[in-house]
C-alpha cells in the first residue's frame, strides 16, 4: 500500500471508496475503508456529522446515503465521502488524473 503524507510529514487518515467512482451511489454496493495509524478497533465513524455505530471496523458495506468520515487516533479525521441514492448519475474516476490523461465517464441509471 501507500501512505499519503501531509505537508508536515505525518500520515493522514484516508477514506477509500470501492468501486472507485465519484459520486459514489448505493446501488454500486459501495464499501468504505478507513486507513491510517492506530488499530482497526480504534476507528470511529461519522455519518452526516454524527458519531455512527460502526466502531471497531476498518471497512463496511454502505446501506444508507449520506456523508461519511472516519477518525483514527494519531492520524486524525478523514476527508468526507458522499454516498448518493440517485437514480441517474454521471460518474468519473476517483483516482488522481493529470492533464492529457484519457478519462472514462459512466452515465448510469
Amino acid at each position: 500500500g501507500w501512505c499519503p503524507l501531509s505537508p508536515a510529514g505525518a500520515q493522514t487518515t484516508q477514506l477509500m471508496v470501492e468501486p472507485p467512482w465519484r459520486p459514489a451511489v448505493l446501488w454500486d454496493q459501495v464499501t468504505l475503508t478507513c486507513q491510517g495509524s492506530g488499530t482497526d478497533s480504534n476507528t470511529t465513524w461519522y455519518k452526516d456529522g454524527q458519531r455512527w455505530g460502526q466502531e471497531g471496523l476498518d471497512h463496511f458495506l454502505v446501506t444508507e446515503s449520506g456523508t461519511y468520515r472516519c477518525d483514527r487516533p494519531g492520524s486524525g479525521l478523514s476527508s468526507p465521502v458522499r454516498v448518493l441514492n440517485d437514480q441517474l448519475v454521471l460518474q468519473m474516476p476517483a483516482w488522481a488524473l493529470l492533464e492529457g490523461d484519457t478519462m472514462t465517464l459512466r452515465c448510469r441509471g
